[in-house]
């Protein structure tokens, strides 16, 4: 790491100990928790407690298997690979092939943990697991939850390079996944 002479010795916040629960929400519970710095200031801070998520990017020859699906905070549809919310006591191996069923119909034994990255860690507390499916067999039909409105696509891989992080490509995720996805095929040549 390059010195730009502003460098400290201990950057670590320290909890205290003290969690305050703010908001219990479908999504996650909404935490105050209080850390003191390196030099003794002691401050709240909100941090999104959530569980972990899955995201797969299925590839189907020359194209992705992605879904379309409507985003409340950002108001409108957004392309996006497959994924979800890992289950408790799930392996995010599991969680993957289960979201990309789910969501399109399609399973595989080829599947490729290509890492995972804190989604923000400024103010959530959880992972996302991006992982690669394979040789992906059509299994049956889409089988979404109650709440889950998601269309199905096959979109070429060029579009969704050219085309990634601008509408309806929105979803900041989705572009941390495929980056590492071309991490993983630049590691294979």
């Amino acid at each position: 790491m390059a010195n730009n002479g502003n460098c400290q010795k201990n950057l670590s916040w320290t909890p205290t100990g003290k969690v305050t629960t703010l908001s219990k929400t479908i999504i996650g519970t909404l935490e105050s928790i209080e850390s003191r710095s390196p030099d003794g200031l002691t401050a709240d801070y909100i941090v999104l407690q959530a569980p972990d998520w899955v995201i797969t990017i299925a590839e189907k020859d020359d194209e992705f298997l992605m879904v379309k699906q409507w985003r409340h905070g950002a108001r409108t549809l957004s392309i996006e690979f497959p994924g979800g919310v890992i289950d408790p006591g799930e392996a995010p191996e599991a969680a993957a092939l289960r979201e990309l069923e789910e969501e399109t119909g399609y399973t595989t034994k080829d599947l490729v943990k290509l890492g995972a990255v804190s989604p923000n860690p400024a103010i959530n507390g959880n992972t996302v697991h991006f992982f690669l499916a394979r040789n992906l067999v059509k299994k049956g039909a889409q089988h979404l939850d109650d709440d889950e409105y998601v269309e199905y696509l096959s979109v070429p891989k060029s579009e969704v390079l050219r085309n990634m992080g601008k509408p309806p490509y929105i979803h900041g995720l989705m572009c941390a996944a495929m980056n590492a996805w071309r991490t993983w095929n630049d590691e294979q040549k």
